[in-house]
């Protein structure tokens, strides 16, 4: 499996690093323009200034950070393999989509003909119900 980049050391960060160990990451890292060393057990590499640098067509990104519009400049910002990851316990209407950068959290429901647009959080245990539309860049609170 590629690299991993969380873009944001923080809190949702964190909750990320697990969701992707989760989803079969072993080389994972973090960005960060206001931390270094290390979150969790996962080493903070550089800052925002050496994304590009990572872009090496083999590593997959992800942005860490709550914020909505900070998330939308960020994902508007760089050019880079965004993923999505969706916890092994979220539970996932077969004809659902999911935008590309979004991230859904442990214990989450979508159910049928739902959509979901890119870079968006869907936090533990949220219910996204049959036919809705969440646009890009929302973020859906727990529970």
């Amino acid at each position: 499996m590629n690299r991993l980049v969380i873009i944001g050391a923080g809190g949702h960060g964190k909750v990320l690093a697990d969701n992707a160990l989760k989803n079969g990451y072993t080389d994972i890292c973090f960005v960060d323009d206001r931390a270094e060393g290390k979150c969790m057990e996962f080493p903070i590499v550089g800052t925002s200034a050496d994304i590009e640098k990572m872009n090496d067509g083999k590593t997959d990104f992800v942005i860490g950070i709550g914020n909505n519009s900070v998330r939308k400049k960020i994902a508007q910002t760089y050019d880079v393999n965004w993923v999505s990851l969706i916890h092994p316990s979220a539970q996932i209407a077969v004809n659902v989509s999911v935008g590309r950068g979004t991230v859904v959290m442990a214990g989450a429901v979508i159910n049928a003909c739902a959509m979901v647009g890119a870079h968006c959080i869907i936090n533990t245990r949220a219910v996204i119900e049959h036919d809705n539309v969440i646009e890009d860049y929302v973020h859906i609170s727990p529970n």
